[in-house]
């Protein structure tokens, strides 16, 4: 039984599906971003559980096919922000025209109409987190985050973050406070 799960975005977000599951009862077969895989088919009081137990944590659980394609692209895009050497090979339109096995135009449009923002905004929305994120780890200087997110110079990036947060980032990780430690500094005080 395959149970496709809105708002998994990340590792600890199938770690948490997963436990839960595995608290009520039932057997995980696969975890994926988005998608859970169970060994038997629960019953109709068996979701009723499941879901309720994923709405405390902030999931969803999906049940028609225009959702469950709009949170395979948004769990796709995720990953490949994640994973931007993808891109290499192709542009963002023939990605995921290739890995949802659907025609682009029709997943942009499908897109548009129930996000209310385009494939491309939201991409770059999912970009500018992840650089968020990387500069508050500290662990990499600008040129190499742009470099990593695929983006051809570090004025694009710095262009891109201005519009979507309004900050430079270097004013966004001076905002962010005294330096974060790298994981291997963190002491047990």
């Amino acid at each position: 039984m395959l149970l496709h799960i809105k708002n998994m975005v990340c590792n600890r977000c199938k770690w948490v599906v997963k436990t839960e599951l595995e608290k009520l009862g039932h057997n995980v077969m696969v975890m994926r971003l988005g998608e859970v895989e169970l060994k038997d088919e629960p019953s109709a009081q068996q979701v009723g559980e499941i879901e309720q137990k994923l709405n405390e944590f902030g999931f969803e659980l999906i049940g028609d096919r225009s959702s469950q394609l709009i949170e395979s692209m948004k769990t796709t895009l995720i990953k490949l922000v994640q994973e931007p050497d993808q891109l290499e090979k192709m542009n963002l339109s023939e990605f995921l025209s290739s890995s949802l096995h659907r025609d682009y135009s029709s997943l942009s449009k499908l897109f548009s109409e129930v996000e209310g923002i385009t494939i491309e905004q939201f991409f770059i929305l999912q970009k500018i987190e992840r650089a968020k994120e990387l500069l508050v780890y500290d662990e990499m200087s600008l040129t190499q985050i742009a470099y990593e997110l695929g983006y051809s110079s570090v004025a694009h990036l710095s262009s891109q973050f201005k519009k979507v947060t309004g900050l430079t980032p270097s004013h966004f990780k001076q905002l962010r406070g005294e330096k974060r430690k790298p994981l291997d500094e963190v002491s047990e005080d």
